[in-house]
């Protein structure tokens, strides 16, 4: 017998036969190779003891086997890693197949987001044992080594389609911007702006540029001022009000835009209001707690009049964006409440004033350190006849109460010469809060015209002397319309102080909960109120504008109101009796929780339409990987979960869904009621609450009325609700706490169109965009649609277009009204969290949007008033 030696076989020969026996070869020439093989291992080794004990504990709970299979499988394939075996790699592709069978099957199907946490993670994991191959490998041929490195790469390739194919990105025909605008001086005219700059000076180059003498007006001191224009009722050319006319429908019948040309949009002006967080306490402008302006201006003749977070009011040239006046009424830090926010102001031309004389128009805002202003709308200098030198304060009757507990966040109603605004008062911070009470003024004079207590219906002006308002009523801190033919307002109501405890409800705070309440201007007595939520423990206060329509029946129009909740309901009632159109339907709801003997044993959901997702289910879980996808599970078997209107309970968690972020909120609904379509832009999340016996609080954990050397350091998520024997624990959107992820799958936000005679949906989208978003607030940069959480509301034109923003990636869309399809996007200098509004001057149709940002949205801080038009065309040519 001989013996011939090769590199790395050995050949032996026997007689006259050969045989050629393989031994094994070194599996690598370099140790470090065998060293990363063994760290994957280890890594596979751990993610599987954490998926198998988190498994063990989802199967005791009732859940899903996968976890303790997959982690069994892992701990397996992480262990012949660890010992250099290419058995491991095998282990690993028999995981990850079964994987992707039960992530199909769970899913039902090739839904990309719901695959995300399932599947991703699993294929990076695999990518990295595909390379641990060549380490691996017995085989002198190349192809083993090569062939693994192949495979690492389709394995890549097939992450990448699923990021770009099954997560189906919405179409977008026509795009605009590549990037974010840069920050300009405070006004930015398109080179083709012809419009002569007015003498005013300009509005400050940044937010650090000094304003104007605090408590005055600047700009143009007008000495014979013409008439003022009359009290301004529709959206025409015009936008005199927050909602667009007097009937709050966001509709404007200008149709200068349209689908054929709104690609050609083009940033026409910016101007920068000059109120931004205090640079000098080191504020982080991109999450400044306190500032969301959601500011929507309103427009008249050829001004444009709006308000900044904290209440400078602000008059712009509505053709060039200048600045003509500001007044700064100078609002201390101090008394900004949950947000610097002022949603807008209100217009009010005096009839009975001389045409020239002084505040013969005037601009009325509520502010949010509570008082009442009004100044000229021709000059902004404060009117002398309203109140003590243009202003009313608001705390007169309102009892005990510290800055920031009680304000004004949302333009007033004006009707018949009537003034009427509600407040927010703080939520869940003790039962003796300030008082819901909503009152009349004269728009003239500021003088108290009445009140609507509703503890007290037969008081109807100011409590006697050393008396208050009744305490912790629920308040109208939203938005409320005017109705100027029935001389009623509508006053969408929220719930008590506190939200998730109602044990010491009076039958009054319980009768007009969360209900819209029609007062008659006149006397300011209570004509209607139609409730939404019965017994309400789970902050679903209302905060969306009423819309009026001529509502198309079977026997005619009828004068309707359209109301939407946050549970999504949308109901349509008579608004002269508050008689529901459609019948709501009362229906069984879940019982028990801390208060089983006073929760109402049903609940309304309308029976026109819902914007509410069928209930949760385990497999709905969410995340970014399978462990937290996994922990979402855990939590979910663990709560106290029944559906809509679960109990709150104070032995474990609860979830509610929709959350009080669900459905829709302030930003309220746009109805084109010459197409008969309703457009409605939702929430759809979920909160992880727990009520936190009074002997478990944290001694930091007090209301803002008392002092607390412990305060600093009390958990942000908890609220005191003083006065009952709970404090709140609220996940808001329900998101784990390591990564911000939410535990539910997306969408999380969207927008829908609804036939407006018949409640039926014609098209239904997911809004937003998951560049903005991922894992510990890093950007994720991916341009797919996902569905993103939104506040703001939308604006449909006769045009055929819906403009919107709201969403938490900073876009600014035009979406096809008859079909969905995004046709335009740009992108916005900070959060578009604001209600966009269109105009015409001198025969341009302009959009513009206040991007102001939102610091519980999570977007970035500005001060921006944007404006869009078409390209000027050459006199002579017809528009585009």
């Amino acid at each position: 017998m001989t013996e011939v030696r090769y590199r790395s076989v050995t050949e032996v020969r026997y007689g006259d036969r050969d045989a050629t026996r393989p031994v094994p070869a070194p599996r690598s020439r370099h140790p470090w190779g065998r060293w990363l093989v063994q760290a994957l291992g280890v890594i596979l080794a751990l993610i599987g003891l954490v998926l198998a004990v988190g498994g063990a504990w989802l199967v005791a709970l009732g859940g899903s086997w996968y976890y303790l299979l997959a982690g069994l499988g892992l701990i397996l394939s992480g262990a012949l890693l660890l010992m250099l075996r290419m058995t491991g790699v095998w282990a690993y592709l028999l995981v990850y197949v079964a994987t992707w069978a039960w992530a199909i099957w769970e899913v039902g199907g090739w839904d990309g987001w719901p695959l995300v946490p399932r599947v991703v993670a699993p294929t990076v994991l695999l990518i990295l044992v595909l390379l641990a191959i060549p380490v691996l490998s017995r085989s002198p041929r190349p192809f083993a080594r090569y062939g693994s490195y192949g495979a690492a790469a389709l394995a890549a390739l097939a992450l990448g389609l699923a990021a770009d194919g099954l997560l189906r990105p919405q179409p977008v025909l026509a795009q605009q911007g590549a990037a974010t605008p840069e920050p300009g001086p405070a006004v930015e005219p398109a080179p083709e702006a012809t419009a002569p700059a007015p003498t005013t000076p300009p509005a400050p180059d940044d937010a650090t540029a000094t304003p104007p003498a605090a408590g005055t007006a600047t700009g143009a001191q007008a000495t014979e001022a013409p008439p003022p224009p009359a009290i301004p009722v529709e959206a025409s050319e015009d936008w005199p009000t927050y909602g667009g006319g007097a009937d709050a429908t966001r509709y404007s019948p200008l149709d200068r835009i349209t689908p054929d040309n709104v690609a050609q949009l083009q940033q026409v002006w910016q101007f920068r209001a000059g109120d931004m967080p205090d640079q000098t306490s080191g504020a982080d402008t991109e999450a400044a707690p306190g500032y969301a302006a959601e500011t929507t201006p309103i427009k008249v003749g050829d001004h444009l009049y709006l308000c900044s977070a904290k209440n400078i009011l602000l008059s712009l040239d509505a053709g060039t964006g200048r600045e003509e006046w500001r007044h700064d009424p100078t609002i201390s830090n101090d008394a900004i409440p949950y947000s610097a926010t002022c949603r807008g102001v209100a217009y009010y031309a005096n009839p009975q004033a001389a045409p020239g004389e002084p505040c013969a128009a005037r601009i009325i805002e509520g502010t949010i350190d509570a008082r009442l202003l009004a100044v000229d709308a021709a000059t902004g200098q404060p009117c002398p006849d309203f109140g003590q030198g243009g202003q009313v304060s608001l705390l007169d009757g309102i009892g005990a109460t510290v800055p920031g507990w009680y304000a004004v966040t949302s333009p007033p109603a004006i009707v018949r010469g009537v003034i009427v605004t509600g407040a927010q008062v703080s939520d869940n911070q003790a039962e003796d809060a300030p008082s819901g009470v909503i009152r009349g003024y004269d728009a003239v004079t500021g003088e108290l015209r009445w009140a609507w207590d509703m503890e007290r219906p037969d008081l109807h002006g100011a409590p006697p002397e050393g008396e208050a308002y009744s305490r912790g009523t629920p308040n109208s801190w939203t938005t409320a319309t005017g109705d100027e033919e029935l001389g009623y307002v509508y006053l969408p109501l929220g719930n008590s102080s506190v939200d998730y405890w109602g044990g010491n409800r009076t039958e009054a705070e319980d009768e007009y909960s969360s209900s819209v309440v029609a007062i008659d201007v006149a006397t300011g007595r209570d004509v209607w109120h139609f409730q939404t939520v019965h017994y309400d423990v789970w902050d679903y206060d209302l905060g969306s504008q009423p819309s009026l329509v001529d509502f198309p029946t079977a026997e005619g129009t009828v004068p309707a109101l359209i109301l939407s909740s946050k549970q999504g309901e949308i109901y349509v009632l008579d608004r002269r009796t508050g008689e529901p159109i459609f019948a709501p339907e009362e229906r069984p709801a879940p019982q028990g929780g801390v208060e089983p003997e006073r929760l109402s044993p049903t609940q309304p959901f309308s029976t026109y339409h819902t914007l509410a997702f069928p209930p949760l289910t385990e497999r709905q879980m969410w995340g970014m990987s399978p462990i937290d996808q996994l922990w979402c599970r855990i939590q979910f078997r663990r709560a106290s979960y029944e559906g809509e209107y679960t109990p709150p309970t104070s032995d474990r968690h609860y979830i509610e869904y929709p959350s009080y972020n669900g459905g829709s909120d302030w930003g309220s609904l746009a109805v084109d009621a010459a197409d008969g379509i309703l457009v409605a832009n939702y929430n759809n999340m979920a909160n992880f609450n727990r009520l936190i016996p009074r002997e478990e609080v944290p001694p930091g954990v007090v209301p803002v009325n008392v002092a607390s050397a412990d305060s600093q350091d009390a958990p942000s998520d908890l609220s005191p609700m003083w006065g009952s024997p709970y404090a709140i624990d609220v996940n808001a959107g329900w998101r784990v706490r390591w990564t911000g992820m939410l535990c539910t799958e997306p969408p999380y936000g969207g927008i829908r169109a609804i036939d407006l005679g018949t409640g039926e949906t014609l098209w239904d989208r997911p809004l937003g965009e998951a560049r903005r978003n991922g894992p510990w607030g890093i950007p994720s940069m991916l341009p797919v649609t996902i569905g993103t959480p939104n506040n703001g509301g939308p604006l449909v034109t006769a045009g055929g277009l819906i403009f919107i923003a709201a969403t938490t990636d900073d876009m600014f869309r035009a979406i096809d009204l008859r079909t969905g399809e995004v046709l335009w996007e740009t992108p916005l200098p900070a959060g578009g969290q604001a209600t966009p509004m269109t105009y015409e001057s001198d025969g341009r149709q302009y959009v513009v949007l206040m991007a102001g940002g939102h610091h519980f949205m999570k977007t970035p801080i500005g001060d921006h008033v944007l404006a869009w038009a078409l390209p000027q065309q050459p006199e002579g040519q017809p528009a585009p």
